[in-house]
């Protein structure tokens, strides 16, 4: 039976059956009393169900005095950045980020333009159907919109002082990229051209019918790669349906996997500025040798942007995110956002004269393998977490989300996710045999 997913990664089901237009009109009314009513700004990503539920979110806003202010389809990056900028008391970003077609979410947004910590997550699942107070006709709120969000978004990056612009013009990349009928057609060609690119587009209309499954890993860009290779492009970019995940294809027609546009965003910036970066426990320890390079720290964190990006600010960190292809730049906003990292590989590559192929064979290699179980009645989460800490009883052990077990050469995480009803299971080693062989040497504990 579907469960709907609520966590501070948002609160996300499956059209019609978990995530329906009357529980979504009910959680947006107790955001908009959570936000103390005031300016909320909505946008949403391209699924066919966005606008529905754009009805259903504002309404409900509106019927408790909030006035909302329609972003239209944006990527979820852009409408964070916009709230952070403008006097809004929140935002709404609709969006189910790279789940399947069949789901949505909501993804709630401070007045900061980051989204709940856990403690405002708590404090927003504490308000009762008492609490929210329906307006008469004098006092609901107002409805405008705003197409600016985008425009803004792109010329912020272009003013970071990591973006060398007359380096990557002089080059003038060729570059494909793939928005798979997501959002990222309305910002990705925008911002590649005015990087002086040559951009070849794939999937840029905004239908919300995505050309491949929606999450931009290595095994899901085959018609990148063709593409780059037929173009002889200088290199490939993918984002998932609302731009917070990037991935790359090289040069060389090959996709690298979302753990490198993270690790090579880290190698740049510390190239560029020392400090210290901030990942979740389900990414690659890679970026403790790059760390290493630049005599720097790695903090690790729960998974969860917020949980990355509260970290990165407690230490102060110059550069953080997560492998699955999230960069978060604190000097643009603490958010993952694809574009920007668009920005910051390709100046990379500039201020180097290197191609993507060389930059990353630089980067130390590690094999990851990744699985994932139905989280059913019949598991007991608990009971099999306690099996497998005791089959690993020469490793460190790390409690924070879930369990990781940490040994010298590899580690395995075991998690339940916050945006799908499944455990997580994922492992890294040195050995690409070794890497699954731990996964599946974990999973069995979990399989009744």
């Amino acid at each position: 039976m579907a469960k709907l997913m609520t966590s501070v990664s948002g609160i996300r089901g499956i059209i019609g059956k978990t995530l329906t237009v009357e529980n979504v009109m009910r959680f947006a009314q107790r955001f908009g009393i959570f936000c103390k009513k005031g300016k909320i700004l909505v946008g949403r990503d391209s699924r066919t169900t966005g606008k529905m539920l754009f009805n259903a979110v504002s309404s409900g806003l509106m019927s408790v005095g909030a006035d909302v202010v329609d972003l239209g389809i944006c990527p979820t990056p852009t409408i964070l950045l916009a709230v952070e900028k403008s006097d809004a008391n929140g935002g709404i970003a609709i969006t189910a980020s790279h789940n399947p077609k069949e789901w949505n979410a909501l993804k709630l947004i401070s007045e900061k333009g980051t989204f709940l910590t856990t403690r405002q997550t708590k404090d927003f699942w504490n308000i009762n159907d008492g609490d929210v107070k329906h307006q008469n006709w004098e006092g609901i709120g107002k409805l405008s919109s705003d197409d600016s969000a985008i425009d803004d978004h792109i010329n912020s990056i272009l003013g970071l002082k990591y973006v060398d612009l007359p380096a990557i013009e002089k080059k003038h990349f060729k570059v494909v990229i793939d928005s798979t009928n997501g959002a990222g057609g309305l910002i990705s060609p925008l911002l590649l051209r005015k990087l002086g690119c040559s951009v070849i587009e794939l999937f840029s209309e905004p239908t919300g019918i995505f050309s491949r499954i929606a999450e931009p890993s290595a095994e899901n860009l085959k018609e990148l790669e063709r593409q780059v290779i037929f173009e002889k492009a200088d290199i490939g970019f993918a984002t998932d349906p609302d731009v917070d995940r990037l991935s790359i294809v090289s040069e060389e027609g090959k996709a690298l996997g979302t753990e490198f546009s993270l690790l090579l965003a880290e190698d740049y910036i510390l190239s560029q500025n020392k400090g210290d970066i901030a990942t979740n426990l389900s990414s690659s320890m890679a970026s403790e040798d790059i760390a290493k390079k630049y005599d720097a720290q790695v903090f690790r964190s729960k998974v969860g942007e917020i949980n990355v990006a509260e970290t990165m600010k407690k230490y102060n960190c110059v550069i953080g995110g997560e492998g699955n292809g999230g960069i978060i730049l604190p000097d643009l906003h603490f958010t993952r956002d694809a574009p920007m990292g668009m920005a910051l590989i390709l100046s990379y590559m500039a201020r180097t004269d290197k191609k993507i192929s060389e930059l990353a064979n630089l980067i130390p290699h590690y094999f990851m393998y990744k699985t994932k179980l139905q989280l059913t009645d019949n598991i007991d989460f608990d009971k099999s977490m306690i099996q497998t800490k005791d089959k690993f009883s020469d490793c460190k052990f790390d409690f924070t989300d879930g369990l990781k077990i940490i040994a010298r050469d590899y580690w395995v995480h075991i998690r339940k996710s916050g945006t799908e009803p499944v455990v997580r299971i994922i492992s890294e080693s040195n050995n690409k045999e070794k890497a699954k062989k731990l996964c599946n040497q974990v999973e069995k504990y979990f399989i009744v």
